[in-house]
């Protein structure tokens, strides 16, 4: 049971009172309570009870495009496996009512999800959408959605799922441009979108930046490869070597941490020996390494020395590379 109460602070006594109302008095009677500041997407609802959930997000008015849309549905799994999910979850009909139940139950498919009923409910709101259907159809699928977000990342039972953690499931998933536009915009920590009233001069309008297009941007991979198999060079009995340059790969690579002391890194070094390279030519940039400035001119001035305390170059480029690969860095498809 939840509820959003108003307190009321008696300061000298060092007291804060609640009136719950006499159908929430049974929340108090089971032992402790969890009190918590309301989050601000609550600040319009009025005091009283709230709907059972396991996760607040699925509260959250901002994100029900996000829910209901088709491809983040598709990404968690289906209707299929929401109906499973309900029969594991639910042990009975969802629609709450003092009347009659019947113990063969059944799903009702609506508002994009799907809602457990009873026979006898499924075939007396068969002709009928009420409102209330919809809503608990609704909150099936973000409930569901949340749940398996936790179950992708491995989180516990109790872990309440971020706004940054839905957003990440969703980028690795390609459904962050269903994000919509008010919780991107909190993502990217921008200002709420204030729409200007009145007359107003040409000069002074400026263009609103989209917060979801931006984060679609920002979730794109740093460097996507083509595999040619068959390039001319191939056929060559001596081919000429081509350097293979990204700058947008060595720029993720300085920001990395550093591979030598662990400190924010100033440089994206170029592995040196090792047979790598040409005749004055630095080795392709997919072979660099992020280093500090006092590690980089201590690599360059004494390799052996460097590499026995900090371990091989080579090793280093292998951390980095499975690093850019694990976080969706480097992914596979056309160069852009």
């Amino acid at each position: 049971m939840r509820a959003l109460l108003t307190p009321c602070i008696q300061r000298d006594l060092g007291l804060v009172i609640f009136r719950p109302g006499g159908d929430l008095l049974t929340m108090f009677m089971a032992g402790r309570v969890l009190i918590s500041n309301e989050p601000d997407f609550m600040k319009s609802l009025p005091a009283g009870g709230l709907a059972e959930t396991s996760q607040e997000l699925a509260d959250d008015p901002s994100l029900k495009n996000f829910f209901t849309d088709e491809r983040v549905i598709s990404a968690a799994g289906g209707i299929d496996v929401l109906e499973n999910w309900l029969s594991r979850r639910t042990s009975g009909c969802q629609w709450a009512d003092d009347g009659y139940h019947m113990s063969e139950m059944t799903f009702r498919r609506h508002s994009g999800g799907s809602v457990r009923l009873c026979w006898h409910h499924d075939n007396l709101l068969r002709d009928q959408e009420p409102k209330l259907l919809g809503e608990i159809a609704k909150r099936n699928l973000a409930e569901w959605i949340l749940y398996t977000v936790r179950l992708a990342f491995r989180f516990p039972d109790h872990h309440q799922i971020t706004l940054p953690e839905l957003c990440w499931w969703a980028a690795i998933n390609n459904v962050i441009a269903a994000m919509p536009e008010a919780p991107a915009r909190q993502i990217l920590r921008l200002k709420p979108i204030e729409i200007p009233h009145g007359v107003m001069r040409e000069c002074d309008i400026e263009p609103i930046i989209s917060a979801t297009s931006e984060i679609v941007e920002r979730a794109k991979p740093v460097l996507a490869l083509a595999i040619d198999p068959e390039t001319p060079e191939s056929f060559m009995l001596i081919p000429k070597r081509r350097r293979w340059i990204s700058e947008k790969y060595t720029r993720w690579v300085k920001a990395q941490p550093c591979a030598g002391c662990g400190k924010p890194a100033d440089d994206p070094h170029h592995i040196t020996g090792h047979a790598l390279g040409g005749m004055a030519t630095k080795p392709h940039d997919l072979f660099t390494i992020p280093l500090c400035r006092r590690c980089h001119d201590a690599l360059h001035a004494d390799t052996i020395s460097f590499e026995g305390k900090h371990g091989s170059q080579l090793e280093m480029v292998l951390q980095t590379l499975d690093r850019a690969l694990a976080l969706g860095v480097i992914a596979t498809g056309k160069n852009k």
